[in-house]
């Protein structure tokens, strides 16, 4: 079982707004940066309850018909998934990666940032790709929280961190 995460932050660290908007990111991905090949080797998507109804807002479900399984302690209503496979489960993250692996899911997408922290400090993560866009937010909410239930380093199998520059954008030029 291969457990990753692929994001984009911003230069300072952050993955979205404090209100959860992602309108820093560049629209429709920005240049390539290896997220086709990525979700395309991907069984199952593991997002939490706010990464879910950030998702339901997008004129389209993002994910395709890829497994996706919503993590929260409280009923989820799943009737306004159009064309998605969702399901709900809770539970820690062995637990989870546990009962996945059982049905036959080798590679394992998880997103969103609480989701990514609790992964994280599980020791859970094995692929960890952040992309940077080159922009500034200021404050939002953070890839990386506090490491409090594995103090110490948390280490990935594999890393890999990636820069988008910007194309025929003339804001993004540092000496003006």
């Amino acid at each position: 079982m291969t457990v990753s995460v692929f994001i984009g932050t911003s230069v300072d660290g952050f993955i979205a707004r404090p209100n959860g908007d992602l309108d820093f990111l560049p629209e429709g991905g920005g240049e390539p940066h290896g997220y086709s090949e990525f979700i395309a080797s991907v069984d199952a998507i593991v997002i939490g309850r706010k990464t879910f109804e950030t998702v339901l807002a997008y004129p389209a479900w993002p994910y395709g018909d890829k497994r996706v399984v919503v993590l929260s302690s409280r009923p989820i209503d799943l009737s306004a998934v159009r064309g998605g496979v969702v399901e709900q489960m809770g539970g820690p993250p062995a637990e989870i990666v546990s009962q996945l692996a059982a049905r036959g899911i080798h590679h394992i997408y998880v997103d969103g940032g609480i989701t990514i922290q609790g992964f994280l400090q599980a020791g859970a993560i094995q692929r960890l790709i952040i992309t940077r866009v080159p922009v500034l937010i200021g404050e939002g909410v953070p890839l990386f929280g506090s490491i409090t239930s594995r103090p110490g380093t948390i280490r990935a199998a594999w890393f890999k961190v990636s820069t988008l520059l910007p194309r025929n954008n003339p804001s993004f030029d540092l000496n003006t």
